[in-house]
């Protein structure tokens, strides 16, 4: 919820960025607050001069660094004030938009875990306003980028205030008929029809890694096992998190012994041509009669032995009502990373990110303990405790 006008808030729908280093939105500055100087249905909040220290601070650590970017000129508005620019990253189509950074706050509801509860959390961040232009490649009504990331001025940042630690849960659903989760803060969280049991008695950890020049969120994947047959991650290869990613990337090498062993364990399965950006489907029909798919887990192994189990709801795609395709991408043989996790094997897991103790928690697919992502309850409760 971005703004609190006559009595009620203005919810607004942004692109969830876990890597981005700066909120931007649909927004205008304005020096002069007054009432009446906002245009109606547009939002206005209170731009950062140029002059200020906290600019030279965004600009040069959280603003998006590109050869492609335009070099950054302080804007002076027509009442002679200047406003500080910052460099913001597209994440849809990728072109650099230049935006001016602002003091922003945004709303975000209550809960006691089990449901959302009265009352609202403000949370006072700085962010950057873009022209509406900036989002005409978006998804339909998404009119910003909410970062998520480690950055200093995502809005993690601003919601880091006691008693709440500094951890948040990510968990989406695999139907956009259903809205799925962020928490922040401590716990506990559940999920129905499990009225007492915590989510985090499903989770497993991993530490959570960070990377030189990024603000993302990185683990250590030392094997990728398919039906007892393995291949070893290098060491110094880098696993990502991206929620801007469709689909998991793996670099050439890997995707080709993924693809292979997994072609070898389904040999049995009827193939269909592949589709694009995938290299190997299935056909899910025989005379018309559609067949149940039964594949083996893909297992990521990680640090200490630990294993996020990818089964056939997060690495099946249905692209059609007779074609699923095995949901990886070849991310190239150069790839910056060698594994970046997509948003379609976050489907149904829950993620959580325990910032203080630098952890991972992940449950692997929730629907083998008869829930889902889905399965919140939204319904407004009476009571905090």
């Amino acid at each position: 919820m971005t703004a609190y006008i006559n009595s009620q808030f203005k919810h607004s729908n942004f692109l969830i960025d876990i890597d981005a280093p700066l909120t931007w939105h649909d927004c205008i500055v304005k020096w002069n607050m007054y009432q009446g100087s906002c245009p109606d249905n547009v939002l206005c909040t209170s731009p950062v001069s140029c002059d200020e220290y906290i600019c030279t601070e965004v600009q040069t650590s959280a603003s998006y660094e590109s050869p492609y970017c335009p070099r950054i000129k302080d804007t002076i508005s027509s009442e002679g004030f200047c406003a500080c620019t910052v460099n913001v990253n597209n994440p849809v189509d990728w072109p650099c938009n230049q935006a001016l950074l602002n003091f922003d706050t945004f709303f975000v509801n209550t809960t006691n875990g089990r449901n959302p509860v009265p009352g609202f959390y403000a949370a006072f961040s700085n962010a950057a306003c873009a022209p509406a232009s900036s989002f005409q490649s978006f998804p339909a009504n998404v009119t910003g980028v909410m970062a998520f990331s480690s950055s200093p001025y995502s809005l993690l940042t601003s919601l880091d205030q006691p008693p709440l630690k500094k951890t948040f849960s990510l968990c989406l659903p695999s139907t956009s008929a259903a809205p799925g989760i962020f928490f922040y803060g401590n716990g506990p969280y559940y999920l129905r029809p499990y009225s007492n049991v915590d989510v985090r008695s499903f989770l497993s950890y991993t530490p959570l890694l960070k990377h030189p020049g990024s603000f993302g969120y990185f683990i250590r994947v030392n094997s990728i096992e398919i039906k007892k047959r393995s291949i070893d991650i290098p060491g110094n290869a880098t696993t990502k998190f991206s929620t801007i990613e469709p689909y998991t990337t793996l670099r050439t090498d890997i995707y080709n012994f993924v693809v292979r062993r997994f072609s070898l364990v389904t040999k049995r399965i009827p193939r269909s041509n592949p589709e694009a950006p995938f290299g190997l489907c299935f056909n899910t029909s025989t005379n018309g009669a559609k067949v149940g798919l039964k594949l083996p887990d893909i297992d990521f192994i990680l640090q200490d032995g630990k294993k996020w189990s990818i089964s056939t709801a997060n690495s099946m795609k249905h692209i059609r009502e007779d074609v699923a395709c095995m949901a990886f991408v070849d991310g190239g043989a150069t790839s910056e990373h060698a594994i970046v996790i997509g948003t379609f094997q976050f489907e149904d897991n829950f993620l959580l990110f325990d910032l203080e103790n630098s952890n991972l928690g992940f449950s692997s697919s929730l629907l083998r303990k008869q829930t889902s992502c889905a399965n919140y309850n939204f319904t407004m409760g009476s009571s905090t405790f």
